[in-house]
């Protein structure tokens, strides 16, 4: 299961110092948005895609939002990220 895979990930590749991997598959690096503020982490991504055919427009948006605190002691301007 997804979950499965994410938390083998975590597990093989997680040092003392990493605090957490977030996966964003399906999203490009310019849609993802990591905010650190007052002792939180928010990764948010949020995608649309429109298409014309023959009968018509169809468009396609995603979003996911993850949230979470850093642990105590942890200084927000401490915080490095990449994607």
């Amino acid at each position: 299961s997804r979950m499965r895979r994410l938390g083998m990930m975590l597990s093989s590749c997680c040092s003392p110092s990493h605090l957490a991997l977030v996966d964003v598959k399906g999203f490009d690096p310019s849609d993802i948005s990591v905010i650190v503020k007052d002792g939180k982490v928010t990764v948010s991504a949020e995608h649309t895609e429109e298409h014309s055919t023959a009968l018509g427009k169809t468009c396609n948006y995603r979003k996911f939002m993850k949230e979470f605190s850093l642990p105590p002691g942890v200084d927000d301007e401490e915080v490095t990220y990449s994607v």
